[in-house]
């Protein structure tokens, strides 16, 4: 079930026991969004004329994604970030009939990007720039979170565009610190090493990234338990470690390991399973601060995007849900 941007008047407070944590609102930062242009060709062939068997346009970008997973979940949120043009005003338009409430900064250069992304005997992807963003559109963003209080939970997620400031994250919570803001950062290397002094909530490497994190080849599931906790050394509080095939595993602050088989089923998108597992790891543990349920839920999100066309629905998230082992 897909809940109506319009249906949101009664905005359910979800308090977590386990923590004593009353969630006002989540945020979402997608600082490039995009509509993702998706095309099936049979047999593409490069310097000919190729022609779709199947076409979709979704609405792109690692924020908007989770917070359409959390909409399918039942949790509402609000999508930040920058968009421009008519691709912009789709964007715009378009979220609102995933769920989820937007409050994006229209920037005045440029147009917000077109992803096409090719599905063939391989598959290939050609993304656009995105718009001319400026400093005091950087700015206004910094006003709007500015307003966030505790208990209010942000997800941080994606890439920086090239002309923001690269560390970015890291001001962003440098300028959230002390405010009881629940953080959960989904970036790689670099990004998110750089904001594990201000005690993220949750930090979602895969293992591979994990590995080049620290300049090794993890080999088992042991040696990923030890470097997960050499990232909570340097700060972070809880660290999910997706491992594909060989599911996922969770090492929480108080030092408790959990692990979680993968979901079965026929791969068809690879493209936003990571954050529907942030999504529904989230909803999970805002529900009732269990952190075993919170990995199942979100391997449940993970796999359903994973076997369908686009993200996965509540329906199929929760049957995953009753089968994982």
């Amino acid at each position: 079930m897909i809940v109506s941007c319009y249906d949101m008047t009664k905005i359910r407070n979800k308090i977590s026991q386990k923590k004593g944590l009353v969630t006002e609102m989540i945020y979402t930062i997608t600082f490039n969004p995009a509509l993702d242009y998706v095309v099936q060709v049979k047999n593409f062939t490069t310097g000919t004329v190729n022609r779709t068997v199947k076409e979709n346009i979704f609405y792109g970008g690692k924020g908007i994604n989770v917070s359409a997973v959390l909409a399918n979940l039942g949790y509402p949120s609000t999508a930040l970030g920058f968009i421009a043009g008519f691709t912009g005003d789709e964007i715009e338009r378009g979220v609102k009939t995933l769920g989820f409430s937007s409050d994006f900064i229209r920037v005045k250069e440029g147009m917000s990007r077109i992803n096409v992304k090719l599905k063939s005997n391989v598959e290939s992807e050609i993304n656009g720039m995105g718009p001319a963003i400026t400093p005091e559109d950087v700015g206004i963003l910094f006003g709007k979170l500015e307003n966030l209080k505790k208990g209010d939970v942000l997800v941080l997620s994606g890439s920086i565009p090239a002309v923001i400031d690269s560390k970015i994250y890291e001001t962003i919570l440098a300028r959230l610190e002390g405010k009881e803001v629940l953080a959960l950062v989904d970036a790689e290397k670099d990004l998110l090493l750089n904001v594990l002094k201000y005690h993220p909530f949750l930090i979602k490497p895969n293992n591979y990234e994990l590995g080049d994190m620290f300049g090794v080849t993890l080999k088992d599931e042991s040696e990923m338990i030890e470097y997960a906790g050499r990232l909570q050394q340097m700060g972070a509080r809880n660290v999910l470690v997706s491992m594909a095939g060989d599911g996922a595993l969770l090492v929480t602050e108080s030092g408790q390991v959990h692990r979680q088989g993968v979901a079965r089923g026929t791969v068809k998108n690879s493209v936003g399973a990571g954050d529907s597992m942030v999504a529904g790891f989230l909803a999970g543990y805002l529900e009732n601060g269990d952190y075993a349920h919170a990995l199942r839920l979100g391997t449940a999100a993970g796999g359903a995007t994973a076997f369908s066309d686009g993200l996965g629905t509540r329906k199929d998230i929760l049957q995953l849900y009753e089968t994982l082992q």
